[in-house]
């Protein structure tokens, strides 16, 4: 690309430059980082580039993939998707709409299920993640955890092509199976179960942010809590002694979610707050 210091919409005969692009963005109402993101992908270039190359002018032809990634974010598309890429543990997922974007907060689910890990000194645990999507969080247990044997299922065939291409996109050998919750795996039984179901409840305003997601990864029958109670009921018969499950779920359903563990038989119930300090993960062992 060559530079100018033309206007930053160009005048007679010039084009669009970087920083015209994205001044461009910010006054139909983008955020900063996301004008940045979306023109550095359209452009095949880094933020860094970005700063160093204001002045350079789009062809004719990334003008038009610019305003296009920039109308798809207006409209309210998750970024991500627009990318098709979203960062998850240091690792670089592809997304589709056909799965939920990762959120950082689902981290915790990782953390605490190395831990758990950790603390018994099994070198090979069987962990188990329900409902898996991208793969994301199955995927950074295994990068954790190199010597667990990792297993992840969902209800939707879409989301597993997604999980799977993930896995052998970043050389990482976790099984998926196709499946709702505990179907895909009757009569085995795991160290460790993790799981991000869906928990927003029917009728929640927030869903309205949320339409480009999967609906059935977001919501659950009723108040929200249909999915959790399931999961949590039929683990206990697909643990094995000493082991825990983790759940992240909604910040007001955390004592919902307590009392499921307690009438399920766990013990030594755990409460995590995400990093905004609201509660977001709860976990028993039993």
């Amino acid at each position: 690309m060559t530079r100018s210091a033309e206007a930053p919409y160009g005048g007679s005969g010039a084009g669009l430059s970087v920083a015209g692009a994205l001044s461009q963005g910010r006054a139909l109402g983008l955020d900063r980082i996301d004008c940045a993101l979306l023109l550095g992908h359209v452009l095949g270039r880094s933020r860094t580039w970005l700063i160093a190359n204001d002045g350079a002018l789009l062809s004719a032809q990334e003008t038009t993939a610019w305003r296009g990634a920039s109308q798809r974010r207006l409209a309210g598309e998750p970024v991500a998707y627009i990318l098709g890429t979203k960062e998850f543990h240091g690792l670089e997922l592809a997304v589709t709409p056909a799965v939920l974007v990762p959120r950082p907060e689902t981290e915790q689910l990782v953390q605490l299920s190395v831990a758990r890990c950790r603390a018994r000194g099994d070198p090979s645990p069987r962990i188990i993640d329900l409902g898996t999507g991208s793969g994301a969080i199955a995927l950074a247990i295994k990068t954790e955890w190199s010597g667990a044997d990792v297993l992840g299922s969902d209800a939707s065939s879409a989301a597993l092509e997604v999980a799977r291409a993930n896995a052998i996109r970043l050389g990482l050998d976790v099984t998926f199976r196709l499946g709702s919750w505990w179907q895909p795996w009757r009569g085995e039984r795991f160290d460790v179960v993790v799981c991000n179901p869906p928990y927003v409840a029917e009728g929640d305003p927030h869903l309205q942010a949320l339409r480009h997601e999967p609906r059935a990864a977001l919501v659950a029958d009723g108040d929200g809590l249909a999915a959790l109670r399931a999961v949590v009921q039929d683990a206990p018969g697909h643990l094995r002694s000493g082991g825990s499950i983790w759940l992240e779920h909604g910040f007001e359903q955390q004592d919902a979610v307590a009392a499921f563990l307690e009438d399920a038989g766990f013990s030594r119930i755990e409460r995590h707050c995400d990093l905004a300090g609201r509660p977001r993960c709860t976990g028993g062992i039993l």
